[in-house]
């Protein structure tokens, strides 16, 4: 299938209004396309040195989740249910990380005052570095995940009260 055909696909499924669409040719083929829900940012491409962009360069800020006491299956965060507080989760999967670079000092630590424009970490999707933006004000007041650890849409990283 050509470059010319997909871009057909597309243009279809926004004239249709569909989110999913998979088509299987004979000879193997295969494309499955989806839509995704809500707005994005464009990504912005960084050289990738480290896994981390060189510190004075600017990143991409990206929307995310702040959902209050919201269930997770992992045993680590049982106890932070009952606690108050509202949770910023991963707006995207990738790798996060708590600082624009190793060298330098995590974006916030516990016990830190945060307003909705704060960035509070990084998330690497693809050699795309996106920031993430507390989205509400408070403090911190837990960190879940450990820089350069996987995240998955959804993963809580951090208590704020």
């Amino acid at each position: 299938m050509e470059l010319k055909q997909i871009k057909e696909l597309i243009a279809a499924m926004e004239k249709a209004g569909l989110k999913k669409m998979s088509i299987k040719e004979k000879d193997g083929f295969e494309i499955h396309l989806e839509k995704p829900d809500g707005v994005y940012p464009q990504p912005v491409a960084y050289p990738s040195v480290l896994h981390h962009p060189p510190a004075p360069i600017p990143h991409k800020e990206i929307h995310h989740s702040v959902e209050k006491h919201a269930p997770h299956a992992a045993e680590a965060h049982a106890e932070s249910k009952q606690q108050p507080g509202k949770f910023v989760t991963a707006p995207i999967v990738g790798t996060f990380y708590s600082a624009p670079s190793p060298e330098d000092p995590p974006f916030v630590k516990v016990g830190d005052r945060v307003d909705e424009n704060t960035v509070i970490c990084i998330i690497e999707a693809m050699k795309v570095m996106n920031e993430v933006k507390a989205g509400i004000s408070g403090t911190i007041a837990e960190i879940y995940v450990e820089s350069g650890h996987p995240v998955e849409f959804g993963t809580k990283m951090f208590r704020i009260v």
